[in-house]
């Protein structure tokens, strides 16, 4: 098992690429800088920007994966924010999903992205509360990262879909993100079950890469969740 993780010197990155390594899978992962992860057995960093790579480039990441996580984001400020990239997950998602396809493998690569919950599944099609709905139509005008999540999981929900000879794949839906020091109890649901911008439900990062784990390398987790966009809060004590 083989697995390319995207925006792995994040924080949940890190907490992918530790569970990873310790369930023996052998991950190969794409910094900025090397030293952004430390040296261990099982682990390959490679030094890129991974929005210049092309997908002839990037196809050579991605030949011999059996999964490829998607924990990128933009920084957390002005530039980071407003600057370019502006569609940073999304440009970089069709780049991957560009490089599986043209390398034509009989088996099915994996795809999971970390997404939000304040990005609704539209094949579904979802209907949040309406005090969501227009604080989310503000992000849309206000807030670039906003955007670049939403398209990046209509990517795969329209452009990938669900029968691609290449790729299956689960978007990832936290709701607020909060750290914690192990893996807790947590609930999947189909869709939200509370208001993701004023009833928020609190969700682990390592919770997170805890799913995205499970679903790599569960089969029956997968099949019950591939093509869809999950929702994970930590479970309620």
């Amino acid at each position: 098992m083989n697995v390319l993780v995207i925006g792995a010197s994040g924080v949940t990155g890190q907490l992918v690429v530790d569970q990873l390594l310790r369930r023996g899978v052998e991950v190969r992962a794409i910094v900025r800088s090397l030293s952004a992860l430390p040296d261990q057995p099982n682990l390959d960093v490679v030094q890129a920007s991974v929005h210049d790579l092309t997908s002839a480039e990037m196809a050579v990441y991605t030949s011999d994966c059996n999964a490829v996580v998607f924990c990128l984001g933009h920084n957390l400020t002005f530039k980071g924010m407003f600057g370019k990239p502006r569609l940073l997950v999304t440009d970089t998602l069709r780049c991957v999903c560009d490089a599986i396809k043209s390398q034509g493998a009989s088996d099915k690569v994996k795809v999971l992205l970390m997404n939000t919950t304040g990005n609704s599944n539209r094949d579904i099609p979802e209907k949040p509360p309406l005090t969501q709905r227009m604080v989310i139509s503000l992000l849309r005008v206000l807030l670039p990262p906003h955007v670049d999540n939403e398209k990046a999981a209509d990517f795969l929900r329209t452009n990938i879909g669900q029968e691609n000879s290449a790729i299956e794949w689960v978007a990832i839906r936290p709701d607020a993100l909060i750290d914690d020091e192990k893996v807790t109890a947590y609930d999947l649901h189909v869709s939200p079950i509370r208001n993701a911008i004023f009833d928020s439900g609190a969700t682990s990062r390592i919770n997170v890469a805890n799913v995205m784990v499970e679903l790599i390398l569960d089969e029956d987790i997968w099949l019950q969740w591939k093509g869809k966009m999950p929702v994970i809060y930590n479970h309620a004590q």
